[in-house]
């Protein structure tokens, strides 16, 4: 069985600036256009070593298509931290997990549309107790757009709650370069301060990698 954890902490910031892992990749199982398989074809094609489709609120990709090699399973989940929104991303869990599939979406439009999916009612340290009950790792999606008084206070909250990782290598574009709270540097500052494990990925809704 595959140690995700160990394997994530082994990819560095070339391998997600030089197109080799991809770990925030969204289908049309929830608000993104490209095709789950045909996403990791182009993977493959292009040489990836790893990606993952990390669908909001929902594990329905690898439910019906499994887990290929190239994949490390993972999902985004929706949910708040007293006063601020956040975006939650799991790794590396057991898809099969019941625990977790509780905080999986009901409904499509739980996974897609925003002013549903504001309105989470998860709870985060249950949900980051399921995210390792399953297997897999905790990491905070694109902390930067997160508003926070204090984003160093924020994720020392989440560390006591049991948060693994912090997205790291992200690119802020679009309306997430437009709003946001903090800068990339500072985020990678309050990872290492606190040891946690520095991830990456597009956060790609299109259809081409």
């Amino acid at each position: 069985m595959t140690d995700y954890k160990e394997l994530i902490k082994t990819f560095t910031k070339e391998d997600y600036e030089n197109d080799r892992v991809n770990l925030h990749m969204h289908t049309t199982y929830s608000d993104g256009k490209g095709d789950f398989c045909d996403l990791i074809k182009q993977a493959k094609d292009k040489g990836y070593k790893k990606i993952a489709i990390c669908d909001h609120n929902t594990l329905k990709g690898y439910e019906k298509h499994g887990i290929d090699d190239i994949l490390i399973p993972a999902v985004e989940f929706d949910v708040w931290c007293g006063y601020v929104f956040l975006h939650l991303l799991g790794y590396g869990v057991d898809i099969n997990n019941r625990e977790l599939q509780k905080f999986c979406a009901k409904s499509k439009r739980e996974t897609e549309l925003d002013i549903i999916r504001i309105f989470s009612t998860r709870n985060i340290k249950k949900l980051i107790q399921a995210i390792h009950n399953a297997g897999g790792i905790a990491v905070l999606a694109h902390p930067a757009c997160c508003w926070a008084l204090s984003h160093d206070r924020f994720v020392k909250k989440l560390i006591s709650y049991g948060l693994d990782g912090i997205e790291v290598y992200y690119p802020y574009k679009r309306h997430r370069g437009i709003i946001k709270f903090t800068t990339a540097h500072n985020i990678e500052k309050i990872a290492d301060k606190y040891g946690l494990i520095k991830t990456g990925g597009t956060d790609l809704h299109g259809e081409t990698l």
